[in-house]
């Protein structure tokens, strides 16, 4: 199972590879970034694939996806219910 660390990591790997900026944890993905909600979609998969999670119902907002802590949060909340 990944660290928080790694999958904060990864994350802004992929952000990098996909816009071509640097970013850090902390950073609006949608305010600073100007990224679109097409893009949010985009990250959902990338999510679910990466880390064998189900991204799905309440968890589909907007909040979760506009910084990679926030995204490294709800994979490790995901990952717990998973456990459970």
């Amino acid at each position: 199972m990944s660290t928080n660390t790694e999958v904060q990591d990864k994350l802004l790997a992929f952000l990098r590879e996909r816009t071509g900026q640097e970013w850090t944890v902390d950073r609006d993905l949608f305010a600073e970034g100007g990224l679109s909600s097409l893009f949010a979609m985009e990250l959902v998969v990338q999510l679910e694939s990466t880390f064998d999670i189900e991204v799905a119902g309440p968890d589909l907002q907007l909040a979760n996806f506009r910084t990679v802590t926030a995204m490294s949060e709800l994979v490790a909340r995901l990952r717990l219910e998973t456990d459970d």
